[in-house]
C-alpha cells in the first residue's frame, strides 16, 4: 500500500490513506473498550491517534501540501522537506531512506 505513495496519484486519495482508516479503527476500538478505565489499553489507542494527527499535519498537508494553505520559510521545516525529497527519489526498499517525520538528520538542515 505504501508503493501508492511513491507513485503520481490521478486523484485526492492514494492507497496509502487506508493506513490512516485502519489506525484510526483501532485507536478508536482501543479508546472505547478501556475508556471507564483509562488503562494502557486507552493510552495506546490516544498514542495511535496523536501519531496520527501529527503525520496528517507534517507528512500529507505540509510536506506533501495536500492542502495548499501552510507553507513556512522555517528552516527547520524546510529541511523536514527536503528530507522527504531524499526519501522519495528511491522508489525501492533497498537503499531507501528514512525521512524521520519530525527529527531531521543535521546535514539535512544545513
Amino acid at each position: 500500500m505504501h508503493k501508492s505513495h511513491h507513485e503520481q496519484s490521478k486523484s485526492f486519495f492514494e492507497w496509502n490513506d487506508l493506513f490512516a482508516i485502519l489506525f484510526a479503527g483501532i485507536s478508536l476500538f482501543l479508546m472505547f473498550i478501556d475508556g471507564k478505565n483509562f488503562g494502557i489499553k486507552f493510552f495506546i489507542g490516544v498514542g495511535i491517534t496523536t501519531y496520527g494527527i501529527i503525520y496528517f499535519v507534517v507528512h500529507d498537508w505540509f510536506v506533501h501540501r495536500r492542502f495548499k494553505t501552510f507553507k513556512s520559510n522555517n528552516s527547520y521545516l524546510q529541511a523536514v522537506r527536503k528530507a522527504h525529497k531524499i526519501h522519495h527519489k528511491n522508489m525501492g526498499k533497498r537503499n531507501g531512506k528514512a525521512f524521520g517525520l519530525l527529527f531531521v538528520r543535521k546535514k539535512v538542515i544545513q
